[in-house]
């Protein structure tokens, strides 16, 4: 059997961490077993459906470096892959469920449904839900509403008793009581659209759909599945319901906890390749001892009994790890190509201007340890393209120091500076060292305020390479500007 799954998103949002991780973990599995990733885009939800959520989907995953082999974007066999244009299959199989008994219409209109919930309320009914009024009406009355062209849905007949049994690969088998499944759901709406369960079940089994991985909130919705497999005779696929991914606090994954939707992570500067191995580990565990995994390592590796049934928890600070590892697997010349865009962003330079290109392939091995996203790139590196408002001026005083005290060492730096040569870094940092010991200081004493006037913070990418890019000129134009904002302190 050549496996075949599916990603199928509705374009009501943009692409978010829950749905990429399905998606990815799709992708491992049909990768891993030599078979076929399907996107299917379930469009039938046409109040929220935009076409900039579709855009934003085919945008996520090309970003992301992953891709389906068949899809509306690329074709295939199996297609249409969108479910508004399979409308007529739809209301083909709805209507032979009908004819065998497994369905009915119900003609039930929204004002006899909202009275009889309100109801069911005010009884503190434990269930809320349809009374299957039209499963018992007379056939003549059905006859008659139909010949009327009364606006009707078809709804499916759940058994009143038993269970409903099936198997997913990761939970092993799992019963289901007939009583607790909602009662008779509507497959097909008065407008002629599909519900998502009578549009999943047809497409998954007329696209050869073998494997159904998807979050495990989807859980209550197997049973009805599976007695309309059963119904029309299919053979349910094999089912995999993931463990749900959490916030820190215990709760589901959503945006009070931070950042999900994948453009944000791409805009504060994460890598694609960090995304995926973060999300690939969340709730699956692969070989012991490594972190790192590059998407073909995950192919190779991946296994669905390797998959956990608890919950994953996302934990940012583990993705910033990540991310942080991935940047400084870049090569200088490849991380100023991906900072560029946020230096610009910032207003830091120009679109084309190679004498920046020059400075920040200079400045990218001193800063690369201490990014952990891209985005952090203008903040850590602003220094370098202008002179910023001075700190307080207790930021230049060392320890059981004064102002005096530090204005005393950025002379003593200026000195140093006129009758040195940046580009012998250890040269200089010896004539500083030298001159320490000379005046009785600690070293790290006189390079406080020098670090404060250079770059305006007392924590900063290493002092003498920031000097040798900036120059000396601009250098010492910098201490004397420190020297009279401490003056006039």
């Amino acid at each position: 059997m050549s496996v075949r799954v599916r990603y199928a998103p509705s374009p009501t949002g943009n692409q978010h961490i829950g749905g990429v991780r399905t998606a990815l973990i799709n992708y491992l599995f049909a990768k891993s077993q030599g078979g076929t990733f399907i996107l299917r885009l379930e469009d039938t939800d046409r109040t929220r459906y935009s076409q900039e959520y579709v855009q934003n989907l085919y945008e996520t995953f090309r970003w992301l470096g992953f891709y389906w082999d068949e899809g509306p974007d690329v074709g295939g066999s199996k297609g249409p892959y969108v479910q508004s244009e399979r409308i007529d299959l739809y209301r083909r199989y709805a209507e032979e469920l009908v004819f065998m008994d497994k369905a009915y219409y119900c003609f039930c209109d929204s004002e006899r449904l909202e009275k009889l919930r309100q109801e069911q309320v005010a009884q503190k009914k434990d269930e809320i839900g349809y009374d299957r009024h039209c499963r018992y009406i007379a056939e003549e009355e059905r006859a008659r509403n139909l010949a009327e062209a009364r606006p009707y849905v078809i709804r499916l007949k759940i058994p009143l008793h038993g269970i409903t049994v099936f198997h997913d690969a990761l939970l092993g088998q799992i019963e289901w009581k007939n009583e607790d499944i909602s009662p008779d759901p509507v497959l097909l709406k008065s407008d002629g659209f599909p519900t998502y369960h009578l549009a999943n079940v047809i497409d998954d089994h007329l696209m050869g759909i073998t494997h159904i991985m998807r979050a495990q909130e989807w859980i209550p919705s197997a049973p009805m599945h599976k007695i309309m497999y059963d119904a029309l005779g299919w053979e349910m696929p094999e089912l995999c319901h993931l463990p749900m991914v959490l916030g820190p606090d215990g709760h589901k994954l959503s945006k009070r906890h931070g950042a999900t939707a994948v453009n944000e992570f791409k805009k504060a500067g994460y890598l694609p390749e960090a995304l995926i191995n973060y999300i690939a580990l969340l709730g699956c565990s692969y070989e012991d001892g490594r972190d790192i995994y590059s998407l073909d390592e995950l192919v190779r590796l991946f296994r669905i009994d390797r998959l956990n049934k608890a919950p994953a928890v996302f934990d940012y600070q583990k993705l910033e790890w990540f991310n942080g590892q991935y940047i400084r697997m870049k090569s200088d010349k490849e991380l100023a190509e991906l900072i560029r865009p946020y230096l610009i962003s910032a207003g830091l330079r120009k679109e084309e201007d190679p004498q920046k290109d020059q400075m920040e392939l200079a400045a990218i091995p001193f800063i690369k340890e201490r990014l952990k996203l891209l985005g952090d790139s203008p903040a850590i590196m602003s220094y370098l393209y202008k002179r910023l408002d001075m700190p307080a001026a207790e930021e230049f005083v060392p320890k059981k120091a004064s102002i005096d005290e530090a204005i005393m060492y950025l002379e003593e730096c200026r000195s140093i500076l006129e009758s040195s040569n940046l580009d012998d870094l250890p040269a200089i940092e010896e004539k500083f060292r030298e001159r320490a010991t000379v005046i009785g200081k600690k070293l790290g004493d006189i390079l406080m305020p020098l670090r404060v006037a250079i770059t305006y913070s007392r924590v900063s990418p290493p002092l003498f390479e920031s000097m040798r890019i900036l120059g000396k000129d601009e250098c010492i134009k910098r201490i004397e500007a420190a020297v009279a904002y401490l003056r006039g302190a």
